[in-house]
């Protein structure tokens, strides 16, 4: 049994207007579901993902308008990273130029060329020119030659990080890709990485908007979840019971590191409850907390879409 790769990241962020705005029109994610954070549903959850809402290419948020801004540091994620077409960055810096964008690069990082650049909590984000992925089926705000097709990688700073390196090779079935810059880049099933650094000399990550809640890898289905579950506490690690996500099923556990790891199954996937053609248009709810929808509409802030979400 060996991970396919990464389901998604979530971060913490502020204002949720200008996440919408940022990643719907300067980054060109497709925002797939307008939800709630189940466990907290008076604040919002809100994916972005592919064209084609597909596992492996969803980054969602957690936007509370009170929160403090958060600090990255070591046992955090510290860096998103999005892979789009190898050839499309010369177009995206014009781009990020003409829109009064401020990025870094490109510069080259394992023999790829990447962007890099701030969303508006501090969140760092970046492109990657990845060889061989095709064009998306369609795009709202960018052209679909330069969209962004899937989550390249993550990085995680973390205080020692031989035995997150340990749970990801043993446990997981990641192998090691390289070394450069202080990173061990590890490549999953599905071509995608992570890329691990011991920065002992940085603080420790402190919560709040910009920075990463969580990561999720992928789980094939509710059998392979199971046997996630069980390989997960076989190594001593505090996991959570099974839980049900409506748009996926998942566990929870820290690993060594102090990071918040999720598997979570690619079914049934986010047009359980809309049509693909109109995901992320309106406001979804789980069936448990339907009969609380005029509450939580209430209680939520009022929200601009972008276009054609």
């Amino acid at each position: 049994m060996r991970i396919a790769g990464l389901h998604h990241v979530t971060a913490v962020a502020g204002d949720p207007q200008p996440i919408l705005s940022f990643y719907a029109r300067r980054v060109g994610l497709r925002l797939i579901k307008q939800t709630v954070n189940f466990d907290a549903p008076d604040v919002y959850h809100f994916y972005f993902g592919n064209a084609e809402a597909a596992p492996g290419s969803v980054l969602t948020f957690f936007p509370f308008l009170d929160v403090a801004p958060g600090r990255a540091g070591h046992g955090a994620v510290t860096v998103v990273r999005y892979g789009v077409p190898e050839g499309a960055l010369a177009r995206w810096m014009d781009r990020l130029a003409d829109a009064a964008v401020d990025f870094d690069g490109p510069t080259e990082r394992f023999g790829e060329q990447t962007i890099s650049l701030v969303d508006p909590d501090g969140l760092r984000i970046e492109l990657v020119g990845m060889a061989g992925l095709a064009a998306a089926p369609e795009a709202m705000h960018v052209p679909a030659e330069d969209a962004a097709r899937r989550l390249h990688s993550v990085a995680i700073d973390l205080a020692e990080a031989g035995p997150t390196a340990a749970l990801m090779t043993e446990l997981f079935g990641y192998e090691v890709a390289g070394e450069e810059g202080g990173y061990v880049r590890l490549v999953a099933a599905d071509g995608g990485f992570v890329e691990l650094r011991a920065a002992p000399q940085e603080p420790r990550r402190r919560p709040g908007a910009g920075t990463v809640h969580h990561v999720a890898f992928r789980a094939r289905d509710d059998a392979e979840l199971a046997a996630w579950r069980a390989a997960v506490g076989a190594r001593g690690l505090a996991v959570t019971p099974i839980k049900d996500r409506k748009y996926f099923r998942s566990i929870y556990f820290r690993e060594p590191g102090g990071v918040l790891f999720e598997i979570a199954t690619d079914a049934p996937g986010f047009a359980v409850d809309e049509s693909p053609e109109t995901l992320g248009t309106r406001l979804m709810l789980p069936e448990w907390l339907e009969e609380e929808r005029p509450h939580i509409e209430r209680r939520l802030p009022p929200i601009d879409l972008p276009p054609h979400a």
